[in-house]
């Protein structure tokens, strides 16, 4: 039992430790606009202040006008209007415009808080590797970029704005309670003790609550996201009723998750209120006490009353700013959680800018595995390529062919050896620097739901009009363009939706003419794609390919004789490497592999019966 109370004890000191730390990094957003929430705070004090002044009208109104006896009706009505005058100037002229630009500041500056952090994030996201996408659904990521940087907003306007102004009323309340009556000051705060303790007790389990809520609304997110994404999948498979039992598990789970908050949020609601509301009730017992004792006056005690919701009015407000505060803080956690992803590609200090490229690239004892735990993907390659050879990467699937070129933009890096550009390696540069000059054309690539120009432009997004339609024709693409309804402005729709295959690979290839790339990798282009589709792309890819040093990963060994080395990569070894007419000579694992294919051809053609 004393081993338990160590453990809990424990994990709620670590509890706070990670509350302090994520607030403290929240702050480094909040402290460029450290005076704007200074001067809403200073604007808020005014607003609420203003109310305050309700009680001690009604006080001065029921002893000084009413309960005065020396003075006539009509005196007592002058001072009543006076009274009422002077309060309707305050509280119908003065008080809208302080309240319209304390409200102002406020979300003003909780706005540009989150755009700070959006912003950072948005950096943050470009700069992780593709293994943390390949791992990560789209969804939670989303989630944690609009819903929990949503959630922390009210950390900004309830924990720095509102608990404040409401602590400086309560203040405010009693000071002038004091000046009225010590005494029944006194039993008016006396359950605030109380009410301390039942916030402590409660919040801790409400904050863990909290995130677990939040993290199964990320998953639910992530988990709807990628099956809207694969609804041809389950439409063409007619899953529907699985995918509904799929989906009820996922929104199962936050309801779960929602209700466990809720049912702990409703007891602490349940126990905070109720010593809330029981504090009036004394007041309003021992006021009336000391009014039939006659040491109380009936206006004092009226303002006592009133006066009483204005300090618990307040405290309740505070009640409901802990639970918010408990649920920023909980986003705030999952926010800088995400933040402190690593990035498994990070330039060195001394990391300098690619300049001019001659194309000359060489693999140098190159070794790689995805992670530590893993084997091997590739084993000890070797290869050098001059500037200007097109090199083709051939074998069966799963042998290493699309890893190896993935490590020349360092999508990864090597894990021994060392891949040079130029005599430099490329670990010695910055990436972003290195992957502007080089073009990638892949089987899958992916459009953005813009303008067809828009998406061209990619490859230099300040090209003039007349160089997005030179690169357009340069990849055969122009003349399909140009019949479509809105030409070049042709909204493309989601991943290019509204394009063929063949339309979309023409413009990813136009948008690397765009980029004019020293290095150039076409990754499965002209795969499953039709007859017709694939002789303008083989064409486009050419013409592409002139000049530059080329690297073609492919598994129709057709597309690629004209290669100047064709490289055999096995189980993540080079066996075979030279031109086609050398391998087939050869009549090694290539010519096999070539052989197979040219007898599927030609029973395909045979089948078609062309």
């Amino acid at each position: 039992m004393p081993g338990q109370v160590k453990d809990i004890q424990d994990t709620a000191t670590e509890r706070e430790v990670d509350t302090l730390d994520s607030i403290k990094r929240y702050m480094a957003f909040v402290w460029p606009y450290k005076w704007r929430i200074l001067w809403t705070v200073l604007i808020g004090i005014v607003k609420f202040g203003i109310p305050l002044l309700m009680p001690l009208i009604v006080k001065y109104v029921i002893d000084n006008i009413i309960g005065a006896d020396d003075l006539t009706n009509s005196e007592k009505l002058s001072e009543l209007f006076w009274l009422m005058g002077g309060a309707f100037v305050v509280f119908l002229v003065a008080r809208p415009p302080i309240e319209y630009i304390r409200q102002y500041l406020a979300q003003w500056t909780g706005n540009k808080i989150l755009y700070d952090i959006r912003d950072k994030l948005f950096d943050h996201i470009q700069r992780l590797s593709l293994r943390f996408y390949s791992q990560t659904k789209t969804g939670e990521i989303i989630s944690r970029v609009i819903h929990d940087v949503e959630q922390t907003k009210n950390f900004v306007m309830t924990g720095l704005m509102n608990i404040w102004l409401d602590m400086i009323t309560i203040l405010i309340a009693i000071a002038i309670m004091l000046s009225m009556n010590v005494w029944l000051t006194l039993v008016a705060v006396a359950l605030f003790p109380f009410y301390g303790f039942a916030v402590k007790l409660f919040y801790g389990r409400l904050r863990s609550l909290t995130r677990d809520r939040s993290q199964a609304l990320a998953q639910v997110q992530g988990h709807l996201h990628e099956r809207v994404q694969g609804m041809p999948v389950t439409r063409s498979f007619a899953l529907e009723d699985y995918e509904q039992e799929q989906f009820d598990q996922q929104n199962s789970n936050f309801l779960d998750k929602a209700l466990q908050h809720t049912s702990w949020n409703a007891k602490t609601f349940a126990v905070t209120n109720t010593i809330t509301d029981l504090a009036p009730l004394l007041v309003i017992g021992f006021a009336g006490y000391f009014a039939i004792t006659g040491g109380l006056t009936v206006g004092t005690m009226a303002a006592f009353v009133g006066y009483m919701d204005r300090v618990y009015s307040p405290l309740r407000r505070l009640i409901s700013s802990s639970t918010v505060l408990v649920q920023s803080i909980a986003s705030m956690d999952r926010v800088f959680e995400f933040l402190d992803e690593d990035y498994d590609i990070i330039d060195k200090p001394n990391a300098k800018q690619l300049e001019e490229v001659h194309g000359d690239v060489k693999f140098d004892h190159v070794q790689f595995k995805y992670t530590d735990e893993e084997a091997l993907v590739l084993h000890d390659v070797s290869l050098d390529v001059k500037k200007g050879e097109t090199i083709a990467f051939v074998g069966m699937s799963g042998g290493g062919k699309s890893t190896l070129i993935s490590l020349i933009p360092r999508f990864y890096d090597v894990t021994g050896g060392s891949i040079k550009i130029d005599g430099t390696d490329i670990r010695d540069v910055e990436a972003r620097s290195l992957r502007d000059k080089i073009g990638m054309v892949l089987q899958d690539n992916i459009l953005f739901s813009e303008s067809i120009s828009m998406n061209i432009r990619m490859g230099n997004p300040y090209a003039s009009d007349e160089e997005v339609i030179r690169a357009a024709k340069a990849a055969n693409a122009h003349e399909f363009i140009t019949g479509l309804s809105d030409g070049y402005d042709t909204m493309v729709g989601e991943r290019g939706v509204k394009l063929s295959g063949g339309q979309k690979q023409r413009i990813a290839i136009a948008r690397v003419f765009l980029k004019n790339p020293p290095i150039l990798i076409l990754d499965e282009a002209t795969s499953a794609l039709d007859l017709e589709s694939e002789h303008l792309i083989q064409e486009a890819l050419e013409k592409l390919a002139s000049n530059r040093t080329t690297f073609i990963v492919a598994h129709r060994l057709s597309t690629i004789t004209h290669a100047d080395r064709i490289v055999l990569i096995e189980n993540g070894e080079i066996k075979e490497q030279g031109s086609h007419h050398e391998l087939m000579n050869l009549k090694g694992n290539y010519y096999n592999l070539y052989q197979v294919q040219q007898l599927d051809d030609s029973t395909t053609t045979e089948y078609l019966g062309t």
